[in-house]
């Protein structure tokens, strides 16, 4: 099928597309047992369609919990179109500003939980986590603590592929090969209530604080400057803590005088039903690191914000904060994430996220009685179905198998899901309707009725 022209005019098949990306791209994780390619080319709200012609749902928001608007949308275009004829781009550097970015600032401001009033802009989440860890040392040196250069990450945690971010990572395949990382980070363990033998028939929370207690006071407190946490963790496999966790976190940590940073590029702005899922959590963060929905994806942009008494620190006297990214406060991405903001708000779309996690909740209920099915797990319209080798014990089936029950709902049931190992994860666009979710439920149960652990395979239907 032709989907494209070449600049010569002459067209392109779908087949002869992907081997151009083949030839000519790099991915990010892909494997060698996997050379093939998925070309999507076309979306409208939460269908796309593949460079063959095939129509897809899409469960996954743009492939990467992005798209919250949908795809297609014109306004969206319509606002990057306007902004472009007047100005495409001019740098935020030094004095500089522009209209868009302090427009967008300003809302972000009035939608950010307490005085979390301040916003530096990044092209994404990776560099909001450099730049958010940069700032945390930053804070403390400024104020005469020099020694307060350790961050506190999480195990199972995701915050990005850059040095920092990527260090912070707590999924160790991240930092394989590249040589030294960032120093001075420390993990300890995260909450995971289905894996209560992790700690030991203690209250996990007690444990956790426990734990984390012992960390700083082994690092020295005086030698901590912050710890990051996402307020679920996303790409660990959508894995809310309990009620008492992030509270009584942030308790401890004001007490030692360390800043808590909430990474929330996966969750803010709607993904799990608010504008910032900290704030439901009760994390009280000091900082927080957003992208992913903030434009739903049409353009890059981050936001990385701050309570005022961490950026008057930034701004006193004659130092300036010497860090800065080409496209930082990008007037057309600030212009698209307005509108997208509007359209959050003015469609109902948080309260969307909600009734599309109580509808894929009630279809994926007969999910959880399946042998494979360790538990279901839903966070507004995001979903986590963890997949196990063995129920009692708990022990998870090889990501492969995983990656297998994907691959069964993209190609015989036009679905496109993701494993994070031995994890199926969900987070389709917050337009997505009641019969798209009964039939992304209906067939996710399909294919996991099918699925042989002892065998390694799924059976046909």
């Amino acid at each position: 099928m032709t989907i494209s022209t070449t600049r010569a005019g002459r067209a392109v098949s779908g087949a002869e597309l992907g081997e151009l990306d083949k030839r000519y791209v790099l991915h990010s994780h892909q494997r060698d047992q996997r050379p093939f390619r998925r070309m999507i080319v076309r979306g409208v709200g939460s269908t796309v369609w593949d460079a063959e012609g095939r129509e897809l749902l899409d469960m996954l928001g743009g492939g990467i919990w992005v798209a919250q608007v949908g795809h297609g949308r014109r306004e969206l275009a319509e606002a990057a179109a306007a902004q472009i004829t007047e100005l495409a781009h001019f740098t935020s550097f030094f004095e500089f500003g522009n209209d868009k970015s302090a427009l967008l600032a300003q809302r972000l401001a009035d939608l950010a939980p307490g005085d979390v009033n301040r916003v530096f802009y990044t092209s994404g989440g990776s560099e909001g986590v450099d730049t958010a860890i940069k700032l945390a040392r930053l804070f403390h040196h400024r104020r005469g603590q020099t020694e307060r250069n350790w961050i506190i990450a999480r195990h199972f945690g995701y915050h990005g592929a850059t040095l920092g971010g990527g260090t912070a990572t707590g999924i160790p395949d991240m930092q394989v090969g590249v040589g030294p990382n960032l120093p001075h980070v420390e993990k300890v363990t995260p909450p995971y209530p289905y894996h209560s033998e992790m700690y030991g028939g203690e209250d996990p929370t007690d444990f956790l604080l426990r734990e984390l207690e012992a960390t700083i006071e082994r690092l020295g407190p005086e030698n901590v400057a912050a710890m990051i946490g996402e307020p679920i963790l996303g790409g660990g496999g959508v894995i809310a803590p309990p009620a008492d966790y992030w509270p009584r976190v942030r308790e401890l940590l004001t007490g030692y005088g360390i800043l808590l940073i909430a990474d929330e590029v996966i969750t803010a702005f709607g993904r799990t039903g608010a504008w910032f899922d900290s704030a439901e959590r009760g994390m009280d963060p000091d900082i927080i690191v957003t992208a992913k929905g903030l434009t739903s994806g049409y353009l890059p942009l981050g936001a990385v914000l701050m309570r005022d008494r961490v950026a008057d620190v930034m701004a006193a006297g004659q130092a300036s904060f010497f860090h800065g990214h080409t496209y930082s406060g990008h007037p057309t991405a600030c212009a698209v994430a307005l509108a997208n903001l509007d359209l959050l708000e003015n469609e109902g779309l948080l309260k969307r996220s909600l009734e599309i996690g109580d509808w894929l909740r009630a279809g994926l209920a007969p999910a959880a009685a399946l042998p494979a099915v360790g538990e279901v797990r839903v966070e507004g319209a995001t979903v986590g179905i963890e997949l196990v080798a063995n129920p009692e014990t708990r022990e998870p089936v090889a990501p492969d198998l995983a990656l297998a029950v994907a691959d069964e709902l993209y190609e015989n049931h036009r679905i496109i899901t993701r494993n994070y190992g031995p994890t199926l994860v969900l987070s389709p666009p917050l337009v997505l309707d009641d019969q798209q979710a009964k039939r992304a439920s209906s067939a996710i149960v399909d294919v996991l009725s099918r699925l042989d652990v002892k065998a390694g395979k799924i059976n046909p239907s």
